[in-house]
C-alpha cells in the first residue's frame, strides 16, 4: 500500500515521503491516525505542486536573508546601560534591545532570530549573532555603552 506521510515518522521517513506500508498499517493505523494519506495519482499531483511551491518560497526567503545580511555587514550598534563606576552594568543587555537598535537602522529582525557569543555584562564590544536563515547567518558588532 502506498501512503504520503503527513508528518515525521521515525521508521518510515519524513513528511511528504511516499512510502510503501502493510494495508493493515496504513488502513487501521496511519490514516485514522491522521499521520499518513493514500497516495493516490490526484493526491500525488497535489503533493508536487505543494513541493515545489515550497521550495520557491523557501527560495524567497533565503534570498531575502542574504540581501539583509550583506547589508548588516557595516552595521555598529551603539547601546546605552546604566553602569556602575567598575563597568559592570545595572539589569542585562538583552535581544530586545538589539532588535529595537536595529529596527532603528532600518532592519526589521525577529528578537528571537539573535543570540550572543558572550553575555554583556560590563561596559565593552561584543558581537551578537543573527540567525536570518537556517544558512544565513551574520555576527552583527556592538558596543555597551555607559549612560
Amino acid at each position: 500500500m502506498e501512503i504520503i506521510l503527513k508528518q515525521d515518522i521515525k521508521s518510515l521517513g519524513e513528511k511528504d515521503d511516499i512510502v510503501n506500508v502493510k494495508p493493515g498499517f496504513g488502513r487501521n493505523y496511519l490514516i485514522p491516525q491522521g499521520f499518513a494519506q493514500l497516495a493516490t495519482p490526484s493526491a500525488k499531483k497535489v503533493l508536487a505542486e505543494n513541493l515545489k511551491q515550497a521550495a520557491f518560497k523557501q527560495d524567497k526567503i533565503k534570498k531575502d536573508a542574504e540581501e539583509i545580511a550583506t547589508r548588516l555587514t557595516d552595521v555598529k550598534l551603539s547601546i546605552g546601560a546604566k553602569a556602575g563606576e567598575s563597568g559592570k552594568i545595572f539589569g542585562a543587555v538583552n535581544t530586545i534591545m538589539i532588535a529595537d537598535a536595529l529596527k532603528q537602522q532600518g532592519f526589521d529582525v525577529d528578537r528571537r532570530r539573535i543570540t550572543f557569543e558572550t553575555e554583556p555584562k560590563f561596559v565593552g564590544d561584543y558581537v551578537a549573532n543573527l540567525n536570518l536563515h537556517k544558512e544565513v547567518k551574520v555576527k552583527v558588532p556592538f558596543a555597551v555603552v555607559a549612560e
